[in-house]
């Protein structure tokens, strides 16, 4: 597994104290820091970045350069700083706030796709502090339709349109028919039970798609254009390793 690049970054001589203690906990931080600031950094073994000017200089290199961004600056203030720099879901950084107080842990970008949702409930108990999470399918503790099972190797074949359509219909508790013929089963790896409108079935002939909103489909099997068309935007598949 590649290993995560994470930059904690402050302004701040609070935001700075804030960064050493997380630094502590996190080995895979780096610590970003103004030259005013270093001072007020505590000791630790994690790499340093320390720069000069404007922390808006700053940006587009960190976005290059970092997976998750996590910064001791007010929400507001990061949002004005990173929407130049915002091209999609796909290719931005996750990107997580820290207030002041150490008592919230916001994901504000790439939430999902990104890795800032997971990654904020890591940060935010190693603070004992409450992440703040609006992405629907983890505020409801049910399946991300778009990254299900990309820590298993499983890629997703789908239009977007079905992923946005089959996405709503998972927040919004419709039936949902999750087949699964092939890959780990050890696909569900929220601490809550899997909710109760996802309906398990080991072959997807055995799955009456009348009675089903939406249809989640593990398989190696090769999918019929005709299929694809019956079910018009209902269906998302999922494509496992041959490893598995």
């Amino acid at each position: 597994m590649t290993e995560v690049r994470v930059a904690l970054v402050a302004i701040t001589k609070h935001g700075a104290a804030i960064a050493s203690r997380l630094a502590l906990q996190l080995p895979e931080a780096e610590v970003v820091v103004s030259e005013k600031q270093a001072e007020h950094l505590g000791d630790f073994s994690n790499p340093r970045r320390v720069y000069q000017g404007a922390l808006s200089a700053q940006i587009a290199e960190l976005f290059a350069s970092y997976d998750q961004l996590i910064f001791l600056v007010s929400l507001g203030a990061v949002v004005r700083l990173i929407a130049p720099h915002l091209k999609s879901k796909d290719e931005d950084p996750g990107v997580l706030v820290i207030d002041d107080a150490a008592e919230f842990v916001i994901p504000v970008l790439s939430g999902h796709v990104g890795g800032a949702n997971a990654y904020a409930e890591k940060v935010a108990a190693l603070l004992n502090a409450t992440p703040v999470l609006t992405t629907a399918s983890d505020v409801g503790k049910t399946i991300p339709v778009d990254i299900l099972g990309r820590e298993l190797g499983w890629q997703v074949e789908a239009p977007k349109i079905n992923i946005t359509r089959v996405s709503a219909d998972v927040v919004n508790q419709q039936p949902i028919a999750f087949v699964q013929e092939a890959g780990s089963r050890n696909w569900w790896t929220r601490p809550t039970p899997l909710p109760g409108n996802i309906h398990l079935f080991e072959r997807f002939e055995d799955v009456d798609t009348s009675q089903f909103r939406s249809v989640l489909w593990v398989t190696r099997r090769e999918i019929a254009p005709a299929l694809w068309q019956q079910l018009e935007e209902r269906l998302v598949v999922y494509r496992p390793p041959v490893d598995q």
